[in-house]
């Protein structure tokens, strides 16, 4: 077993049994965001969080440590993303990454977004002309330091 293996078990319990990722992050005490990337392989679990996923999952034992092993993060099968949705999302980048780069040195200074101490909140956003799909992204100003 690797954590690739874990992830494609918790999928298919999901499916299986009709789980719902906010489910999940309740039961666990985090956010579904955070949740999501955890059970699909971004994140590691603590202990606590680790056996609650095999709880929910009806996981073997062994999958825990799997689930608290620190991953190989931003893997994606191929170098540009095949899936439509997470391919606008690298055109998302692609199309305005210079401009959030400008707005943000603008603003703040030379640096970067972090990725680590970040937020993110994911929902719904009704419109008339068709709902729409809202991202808060939250992430620490990070400066370049001068040594």
């Amino acid at each position: 077993m690797n954590r690739s293996d874990v992830t494609d078990l918790i999928i298919e319990a999901k499916v299986r049994h009709d789980i719902t990722w906010a489910q999940v992050a309740e039961r666990i005490g985090r956010s579904k965001e955070w949740t999501t990337a955890a059970c699909l392989g971004q994140m590691a679990f603590d202990e606590a969080g680790a056996r609650a996923v095999t709880e929910i999952f009806g996981l073997p034992p062994e999958a825990q440590a799997w689930l608290r092993e620190v991953p190989y993060k931003g893997t994606l099968p191929t170098a540009v993303p095949t899936d439509p949705l997470i391919y606008r999302f690298y055109e998302l980048v692609s199309v305005y990454g210079t401009t959030f780069k400008a707005l943000i040195h603008e603003e703040f200074g030379d640096g970067i977004m972090s990725a680590i101490d970040f937020r993110m909140d994911l929902r719904r956003e009704p419109d008339p002309n068709g709902d729409r799909v809202r991202i808060e992204m939250s992430g620490k100003f990070l400066p370049y330091k001068s040594y």
